[in-house]
């Protein structure tokens, strides 16, 4: 089995890790790849007898050059990351190195045991769906894990947002814009406004209106076989089109823009007698009493 080493550069914790990583594959005599978004980091910040020999690979290469990817950041790494190996089918296994990290699978602490289960073949692949979006008929093609959004640029002003379920009219939204998000999505950006958690093996996706003019708009879950299309025939400014809040574009009306599931999915590495209820508790603090918390 080989590894790849991926994350994020920013985090301070990121060569510590890495330089662990590296010392447990060499003392196994497990191959290892490093991406090249953190090569030059680690490299000056390593001794020369950890980093040396390591082989670097690009982004291109980065999901044909192992079989589990280790992903060091947070849940915006994993996102990244996910476009750039989810076509290969290459597995993602997230360590946390930032906050909440609701994709990430285990903590820096866990690491060591997890990675041992993994040698062991005591762990599971979970496909999450992804979405793919395109704007005008452009031949961009925007992929996401949690999210394709649409909103207002520049303007404090409403847009009318048309809305299709395949070839049906649902409503047209006004208000500051759109959210299509997958069940992993659910938890992230839709949560935040006010929409539905959706659990990850559903097949299905949440439209949620952000800050709609009507109160009665709420948000609608659609099967994940349907397209849906937005049609903005003017706006007060340019429209913002992002995926997974990393990809985007400024676009001007008149727009269509068509989300519809993605012809992969994104697969992540998971501990066996674990679930999605247990994170749910865990990172959402349920069952918690905070006020006890706070006195501490």
């Amino acid at each position: 089995m080989k590894f790849g080493i991926a994350g994020n550069p920013e985090k301070t914790e990121l060569p510590g890790v890495v330089e662990k990583l590296v010392q447990r594959f060499k003392k196994d005599g497990v191959d290892y790849v490093l991406h090249e978004g953190i090569a030059g980091v680690i490299k000056k910040k390593l001794s020369k007898s950890i980093s040396s020999g390591a082989q670097v690979v690009t982004n291109r290469d980065l999901g044909k050059s192992c079989d589990i990817l280790i992903s060091l950041g947070g849940d915006g790494t994993i996102l990244r990351l996910a476009r750039l190996v989810a076509e290969r089918r290459t597995p993602i296994l997230g360590v946390n190195l930032g906050k909440l990290g609701f994709l990430a699978e285990v903590s820096t602490e866990e690491l060591d045991v997890c990675l041992t289960e993994i040698l062991k073949k005591r762990y599971t692949i979970e496909e999450r769906m992804m979405l793919e979006g395109t704007a005008n008929g452009s031949k961009t093609v925007y992929y996401a894990l949690n999210d394709i959004v649409v909103d207002k640029a520049g303007s404090l002003r409403v847009m009318d947002i048309e809305t299709y379920v395949n070839e049906d009219y649902l409503a047209t939204f006004t208000g500051d814009g759109l959210i299509v998000s997958t069940p992993t999505g659910s938890t992230a950006y839709a949560l935040a406004n006010g929409g539905p958690i959706v659990i990850p093996s559903n097949t299905a996706f949440v439209i949620s209106p952000i800050c709609p003019h009507t109160l009665t708009i709420r948000p609608v879950v659609v099967p994940d076989h349907c397209t849906i299309r937005l049609k903005i025939p003017s706006a007060p400014s340019k429209v913002h089109l992002t995926a997974d809040g990393q990809q985007e574009t400024l676009l001007s009306p008149p727009i269509e823009v068509l989300v519809k599931k993605a012809p992969f999915s994104t697969r992540l590495v998971k501990r066996r007698n674990t679930s999605y209820y247990d994170l749910l508790r865990r990172k959402l603090h349920w069952g918690r009493d905070i006020r006890q918390h706070s006195e501490e």
